[in-house]
């Protein structure tokens, strides 16, 4: 049986009113249609006819209570945290003023880590509360935990799975890699409890997916476009679901996904608990917030508008077509000619990639490459190399942009871009403490 969270007894809504488990895929003879969820109709929910679930398990620390204002502005100041709306929680200092229980603060303990970041000191106790929420924060700030290790304490309070019952957690990720990095810390944190997770995406057969599905899952990581197929074709459902994340939000939407997701929100009781996560807050994300959300607190941690980040020493060389070859030939010797020489190159189309890849090879530099024709196993070999250094060099077009989790990087921006000059551009940007 699950670990239960502070006093509270899961085992009392084993009896409560079940969900229909009816998922019976579409009748046959239905119309096909050409875009990706055109067979899902908007669902006409009645919350009086939703069985009644728990979502605020949070209860403030004694520490935490003891915390004057003055301290808390001086926290968030310090932390470049900026907090918009109403009744939202005071931040928390240390893991343990959150009240997780005791099987995830191991898992936190075995992993070393010693404060929240602060992302998580504020996210923490706000996605505790129940309440929707939006997080805005650079990449690599720890967003994954600030919204999985609430999922996993929401998820432990709602009555079991049934047979055909779909996720009660879902996630929606831009792309495969950071899909794929969030389903390993929902396995790492949710084990010790007995959560099931799948991770669900285009490019890899949809055969091992659909049994994760059909066995019961409370976690679901998934990419729009196979999500939605899989709902049309009745495979999974989300009934259950009661918790849900947008993560990268800002990417989702540059990518074209905003129908898919409209689509697949429309699945989901209106009751939920929503939590969007984003690294810029442009109109686009602000007006999905305003769609989706209720009563939202938004958390900022640095500045809104976008800009480079402080810790990484960016130099911009503007040279014409011709030179940028040579003048990426000359800052690879003296890249690898250092101890720490991972790096990253980021080229315009998969056409480059491929070709820059072979040549480089060709020439002797150990090259490998990323891009969204490779198949998922093929991506996830190459991800493996390089992340080992037996391959250190990696070119990649935006796909491996977010949520790659590689450190001690050196990243080379080599895009073509048209200028009023008709030159181009060599963007280089070199970490100086990834």
């Amino acid at each position: 049986m699950r670990g239960s969270y502070g006093d509270r007894d899961r085992g009392r809504d084993r009896g409560s009113p079940r969900f229909s488990s009816s998922r019976s895929g579409p009748p046959s003879g239905t119309k096909r249609f050409g875009n990706p969820g055109d067979r899902l109709r908007k669902k006409r929910w009645d919350l009086d006819d939703l069985p009644k679930f728990e979502k605020n398990f949070y209860s403030e620390h004694s520490e935490v209570h003891r915390l004057s204002q003055y301290d808390v502005d001086d926290f968030r100041r310090k932390k470049e945290i900026t907090v918009r709306g109403s009744s939202c929680p005071k931040p928390i200092i240390s893991f343990h003023q959150a009240h997780f229980p005791q099987y995830v603060m191991d898992v936190l303990k075995q992993q070393n880590f010693k404060e929240p970041t602060a992302i998580q000191a504020q996210g923490f106790p706000l996605a505790l509360s129940g309440r929707d929420m939006v997080g805005i924060a650079q990449t690599g700030s720890g967003k994954t935990l600030a919204y999985l290790l609430p999922a996993i304490v929401h998820i432990n309070h709602q009555p079991y799975l049934e047979r055909r019952d779909g996720p009660i957690c879902l996630v929606l990720a831009p792309t495969r890699e950071l899909a794929q990095q969030v389903q390993q810390v929902a396995h790492d944190y949710g084990k010790t409890s007995s959560i099931k997770s799948t991770c669900v995406y285009g490019g890899a057969p949809k055969g091992p997916q659909i049994r994760d599905l059909e066995r019961g899952v409370e976690i679901c990581i998934a990419t729009p476009g196979r999500l939605i197929d899989f709902l049309e074709a009745g495979k999974t459902n989300l009934r259950r679901c009661t918790y849900l994340v947008l993560d990268e939000a800002d990417r989702m939407l540059d990518m074209g996904f905003e129908p898919q997701i409209r689509k697949i929100v429309d699945q989901i009781r209106p009751d939920r608990q929503t939590l969007m996560w984003s690294a810029t807050w442009p109109k686009e994300v602000r007006q999905l917030a305003e769609d989706f959300l209720k009563d939202y607190v938004q958390i900022n941690v640095g500045a809104l508008e976008l800009s480079a980040n402080h810790n990484i020493l960016q130099i911009v060389d503007v040279c014409s077509e011709g030179e940028k070859d040579h003048k990426l030939m000359q800052l690879m010797e003296e890249i690898m000619a250092e101890k720490e020489n991972k790096t990253i190159i980021f080229v315009e189309t998969k056409k480059r990639c491929d070709e820059l890849t072979r040549r480089m090879r060709r020439d002797g530099w150990p090259a490998m490459c990323i891009h969204g024709d490779k198949s998922q196993p093929e991506r996830d070999w190459v991800l493996t190399e390089f992340r080992s250094g037996k391959a250190p060099i990696l070119i990649a077009t935006d796909v491996a942009s977010r949520g790659l989790g590689i450190f001690n990087t050196k990243s080379f921006f080599a895009r073509r871009r048209r200028q009023r000059k008709r030159q181009r551009r060599l963007e280089v940007a070199i970490p100086s403490d990834l």
